[in-house]
């Protein structure tokens, strides 16, 4: 088993899977600043270039469920190689891709290496990690990653493009991959799967897989085919059809894909309903304040990703050091709550900014703010998610985490897009200048995010457990637990 690994050594493999992770948090923005490049360089229009991003969203979203168990029942150390292998294999067709269907279907692929990647880290990393202390300090590198590694995406992006070529942006994944391959094989011992004597269920993987890719696919495309349209209403019609099909064979099956136990754990189902509004806020900030500071201050993208650098530093310096000793010391519940509410109070000061705003007064107060709510509130919501959870069920509880944060980003992202929009259209009818409407969009997707961090704080606050520190308890604790996933 993995956590039997001692020393410096299980450091150093934290590092090692922090990199793959980093790896596919990066590939999520890292393309967005080559879009214009990668429409011109292959002829794309702007309807089909949306899908150079949609298609790995499809497919992460999808199988994020599935590779959690996969991971579970395989070994995650299996899984985890096999899921980098894949990302890796696609980033270096997307690289080479001289045509527009080569780089979607490598893309889908990424996506399809990445939820794998993405399910299976974190329970590995749990279970390295079975001290409280520990572990608190891991999850916060962790974190960092999963929070810091989209703006950091921006930047590297930039200076890519920039300097070579968008090419460029798939090709770096090559030597990481093959690093991170290598040292994992290195460090990680092989195991088992720890569900040992389950078998698979193939039709609920097969049902909730095409429900959430439905889902997604209704999410993503909603802004081009209407909200209200036909299609959209009919495709999440079918999603919820589908996931009601798949609760119900959860119910009765004998080796649930998703043992329903587990949202009897109430930290466990808290930690995801935060995660869902947190990831909604975290997408209001990251990608709205990045259309505002390059299409109303005309921000250039190396000067957008710069000025995401303070919330880095801060984000760094709170995850990997000071976020563990405030919750060995507090708790879960309360740093959450403050962090949630001091992301909450950077997001309304966006939703002052004006249309001729200057990066001291109206951008640098807000990334502070939202540096520290981030670095503070990220290790709390993981370590409530992953809390009295049994070994065998590690790989589904990350799972349902990517899986909540994934769904409430693309959900939060496309509802505060159409949003923007709508608020635009109705200024510039009232005639409004193009940059003041476009302003005034912004500032009605930053309040809307804004209320989704504070009552994301409100539910953390008034629903997490306290007592001893839930998600940093110790095997022991776990299993005095009268609630058995398995």
């Amino acid at each position: 088993m993995t956590h039997n690994i001692e020393g410096k050594k299980r450091w150093l493999a934290l590092i090692v899977l922090c990199l793959g992770v980093l790896m596919i948090v990066l590939d999520s923005t890292i393309v967005n600043v080559a879009l214009p490049s990668i429409a011109a360089d292959l002829g794309f229009s702007e309807t089909a270039l949306v899908w150079v991003v949609n298609a790995y969203m499809l497919t992460f979203g999808g199988f994020l469920l599935l590779g959690g168990r996969l991971g579970d029942l395989y070994g995650h150390r299996k899984l985890f190689l096999a899921g980098i292998v894949l990302f890796t294999t696609a980033s270096l067709a997307c690289g080479l891709a001289n045509s527009q269907m080569l780089l979607v279907c490598a893309r889908a692929v990424q996506g399809l290496g990445g939820a794998v990647v993405s399910a299976v880290s974190l329970s590995l990393i749990v279970n390295l990690f079975t001290e409280p202390a520990e572990r608190a300090k891991a999850m916060g590198v962790y974190g960092f990653v999963c929070a810091g590694g989209g703006s950091i995406g921006v930047l590297l992006g930039g200076l890519l493009t920039n300097l070579l070529s968008w090419h460029w942006i798939f090709l770096v994944n090559l030597p990481i991959g093959v690093a991170v391959y290598a040292m994992c094989v290195a460090l990680l011992p092989a195991g088992r799967g720890t569900a040992h004597g389950e078998r698979l269920d193939i039709a609920g993987a097969t049902i909730v897989t095409v429900s959430l890719m439905l889902a997604v696919y209704a999410i993503v495309d909603g802004n081009h085919a209407g909200w209200l349209s036909a299609q959209t209403l009919g495709l999440l019609g079918a999603a919820a059809l589908l996931f009601a099909v798949f609760i119900a064979i959860e119910a009765r099956v004998g080796h649930p894909l998703m043992p329903l136990a587990l949202f009897r754990l109430r930290n466990v189902a808290v930690a995801n309903i935060v995660g869902v509004l947190w990831a909604a806020a975290m997408f209001a900030w990251f990608f709205i304040s990045a259309l505002y500071l390059q299409r109303v201050l005309g921000y250039r993208p190396m000067q957008v990703g710069l000025a995401f650098l303070p919330a880095n530093v801060i984000m760094a310096v709170l995850s990997l050091g000071v976020s563990a000793k405030i919750v060995m010391r507090f708790g879960i519940r309360a740093p959450l709550a403050v962090g949630l509410l001091a992301a909450a109070l950077g997001l309304t000061l966006f939703s002052q900014a004006p249309s001729d705003g200057s990066f001291l007064l109206h951008v640098l107060p807000g990334m502070l703010l939202l540096g520290f709510g981030a670095g503070i509130a990220f290790n709390p919501v993981l370590l409530a998610a992953m809390s009295d959870v049994e070994p065998s069920d590690s790989g589904l509880a990350s799972g349902v985490v990517n899986t909540s944060f994934m769904m409430g980003g693309a959900v939060g992202l496309a509802v505060l897009a159409s949003l923007a929009d709508a608020r635009t259209h109705s200024l510039l009818v009232t005639h409004a200048s193009p940059l003041d409407a476009l302003t005034g969009g912004y500032h009605a997707a930053f309040l809307v995010g804004a209320i989704f961090a504070a009552v994301s704080a409100l539910l953390g606050a008034l629903l997490l457990r306290v007592g001893l520190h839930a998600a940093t308890q110790s095997d022991d604790a776990q299993s005095r637990s009268n609630v058995h996933t398995v």
